[in-house]
């Protein structure tokens, strides 16, 4: 199915269905967090090993807020402010939180913590909103190959295989940058880019980008 209705995409992600759908920069599957069935989909799709975690997707701040409980309030802000005060062209912000049991074992993959956004983008916050609850995002790509940047591609890459939300891409260049909130590491960093984090100043990282499995 490839349908522009966010209700029926949503329906479909209620049903235990993947989903690829338009993020901020390049096309993502998702999926019920909570339905076993349908992520190790998404890990068949992605040719994508279990121990590496994927993010969460949320339509506000409300949907997670139970997971930033834990961090201090400076931090706590800091993680707000940087989901609040994003514009359309500013690359997205992924932050790693403490996670319990609440949070199913294969999200977080080998890892104590789960990758978690609050997105602007208009379409993703809608389906969000429609599926009452935050969604699985990573790439729509098969590992070892670039992330699907449309319709088209997400199809030639999956053909039958999942539904589809069509929808235009934000208007950033690249995948989110990731930051563990409580230590304050760049997982995965953006391209000349220079921000502050609390006293901590990181500045030009691009080039030292490492992944700790978060797409």
């Amino acid at each position: 199915m490839i349908t522009t209705s966010v209700a029926e995409a949503a329906t479909c992600l209620k049903k235990g269905q993947v989903l690829a759908y338009p993020t901020e920069a390049v096309w993502g599957l998702g999926c019920d967090p909570y339905n076993e069935h349908a992520f190790h989909e998404i890990l068949r799709l992605k040719q994508r090993p279990l121990e590496k975690g994927v993010i969460l997707l949320a339509a506000n701040i409300t949907q997670i807020e139970h997971l930033l409980t834990t961090l201090p309030s400076q931090m706590r802000e800091q993680v707000i402010a940087s989901w609040s005060n994003h514009s359309a062209i500013e690359r997205a912000t992924t932050w790693l939180l403490p996670a319990g049991d609440e949070i199913p074992s294969w999200i977080k993959g080998n890892h104590s913590k789960v990758a978690v956004r609050v997105t602007t983008h208009s379409l993703c916050v809608a389906l969000c909103q429609a599926f009452n609850g935050f969604i699985v995002s990573t790439s729509a790509n098969p590992a070892g190959l670039s992330p699907a940047r449309s319709l088209q591609e997400a199809t030639r890459y999956f053909a039958q295989e999942l539904q589809y939300l069509n929808g235009d891409l934000g208007l950033s260049q690249e995948p989110s940058r990731i930051i563990d909130a409580e230590t304050g590491e760049v997982i995965r960093a953006s391209r000349n880019f220079a921000f502050a984090i609390g006293k901590k100043k990181l500045s030009h990282i691009g080039s030292a980008e490492h992944e700790k499995g978060c797409a």
